[in-house]
């Protein structure tokens, strides 16, 4: 009889608790529904990043566009209401391209002109320009294998294009972007005078792609450039033709001294836990011949809608959310760096934090980085976020800017959008307003919404 009784009380227990979690699915879809039903109606993102882009336009770290990018951020986030709107102040690299870029290859009676892009932080040319015959390699073990007696005094130009069989083009990107970021030094240890690198794209276009190198410690720092594709298709091929074939470049870059800036950071105050900080972000500075609208534009108009959707709707968040815009992620990460640190120094715990960097292209879900229980926690919101076309839970990982709050065991999230268009305009001057879809960065700004109220009613743990 005593057992009778218990397995009836057990029974009673798990019948009154799925009861309660199909009362709270229910009630947690109607919110969600409302969150993108709002957000493609009467979404405010398209606007701000209409504005962002065109009204302020390109915005590198240290320049007038990023100074004037922070004002603007900060306005809008006044504008809505958000209960706290505040500066967080960041020193930042100061990188300047100067006057535009000149390079023609020579290649027997031929002088044709190329597209080039010095690339983030390089040094200058010599007054008056490098000229050189050119070497190409695909990869740093070829070009040690030349030795210093065949690279010494020429132009390095790397070659190895991003894998198109790769479906994620994220992977791809990381495939062939060690070409980029220390293909100049690489080349420099053998005595080159000048590297030129294959724009990161799968494109074949004329826009060369720019982005950051990093000088090694004791070698040379020699100017560096991207070309675009169609340009490293041609130059390749002039080689083959021609083993004399010469590059002239000329660019006029240099590094200044750092210069103050800052974070832009909006929040709704937490009811119950106002300690307690979940973040959306996305970084504020671009680079400085290109309006930034999918990099990362999308990502920080992305993240005040996100915080705005559930103030409109009347949501009243346990936890402090907040919108932050990282300033310098693309030279630096000064930003996403000095975050952290407020963080740790004013002891602010850190639940959880999404970013987007990914584009503004229709979302396909959410990348986690945290413990398996963690994951587990967030992968049983699956059914809720299926109608929305919201498929990958788990696999991927957080962005950049949040990164170093991973030391003070914030679950780390990023929005992944598909892929396959991102890296067409990543870090090019086609990366425009008119390249961005409307409905496609509503959608993204809702599913961040939906993902910030579930963590924010559930927690991580």
């Amino acid at each position: 009889m005593k057992h009778k009784l218990l397995s009836a009380a057990l029974l009673a227990l798990c019948s009154t608790t799925a009861t309660f979690a199909q009362a709270d699915y229910q009630a947690d879809s109607i919110f969600i529904r409302k969150i993108f039903n709002t957000a493609l109606s009467e979404g405010h993102s398209y606007e701000y990043l209409r504005d962002l882009t065109q009204k302020v336009g390109a915005r590198l770290s240290g320049s007038a566009g990023a100074a004037k990018a922070v004002e603007y951020t900060r306005d809008v986030m006044v504008k809505e209401n958000f209960d706290n709107v505040f500066l967080q102040n960041v020193m930042v690299p100061h990188w300047v391209r100067g006057a535009k870029e000149k390079a023609y290859i020579l290649s027997g009676k031929q002088k044709i002109v190329i597209p080039i892009a010095a690339l983030g932080g390089s040094v200058a040319t010599p007054k008056g320009g490098t000229k050189a015959k050119v070497i190409e390699v695909q990869n740093f073990q070829e070009l040690r294998a030349l030795g210093a007696d065949k690279v010494k005094g020429k132009i390095v130009f790397f070659n190895r294009p991003m894998d198109p069989t790769r479906l994620n083009t994220f992977e791809a990107y990381g495939g062939a972007v060690e070409q980029r970021g220390y293909g100049p030094s690489e080349a420099a240890k053998l005595g080159a005078i000048g590297a030129i690198v294959r724009s990161m794209t799968t494109r074949l276009d004329d826009f060369p792609h720019t982005g950051s190198l990093r000088y090694a410690s004791g070698a040379g720092m020699i100017p560096a450039a991207a070309i675009s594709t169609n340009g490293a298709e041609l130059l390749s091929k002039l080689i083959k033709e021609n083993v004399d074939t010469e590059i002239y470049f000329e660019q006029f870059s240099e590094t200044l001294p750092d210069v103050p800036s800052h974070n832009v950071i909006g929040e709704l105050k937490g009811s119950e836990n106002p300690a307690k900080y979940i973040v959306v972000g996305g970084h504020l500075d671009s680079w400085d011949f290109a309006q930034g609208a999918h990099d990362d534009g999308s990502g920080c108009v992305q993240s005040i809608e996100a915080v705005r959707l559930l103030k409109v709707l009347g949501y009243k968040p346990k936890n402090t959310l907040r919108a932050v815009m990282f300033m310098n992620e693309e030279n630096g990460l000064k930003g996403g760096i000095a975050y952290a640190d407020s963080a740790k120094n004013k002891n602010e715990k850190h639940i959880a934090a999404i970013e987007s960097d990914r584009g503004g292209f229709i979302p396909l879900g959410f990348g986690v980085v945290g413990t398996p229980a963690q994951k587990a926690k967030i992968v049983s919101w699956t059914k809720l976020f299926t109608p929305y076309g919201l498929y990958e839970l788990g696999p991927g990982g957080g962005g950049a800017d949040i990164g170093p709050l991973a030391p003070q065991g914030t679950v780390l999230m990023e929005l992944i959008p598909d892929s396959q268009r991102y890296f067409d305009y990543h870090h090019a001057a086609n990366d425009t307003f008119d390249k961005v879809s409307k409905r496609e960065l509503e959608l993204g700004g809702a599913s961040m919404a939906a993902m910030l109220y579930l963590i924010d009613k559930y927690g991580v743990e």
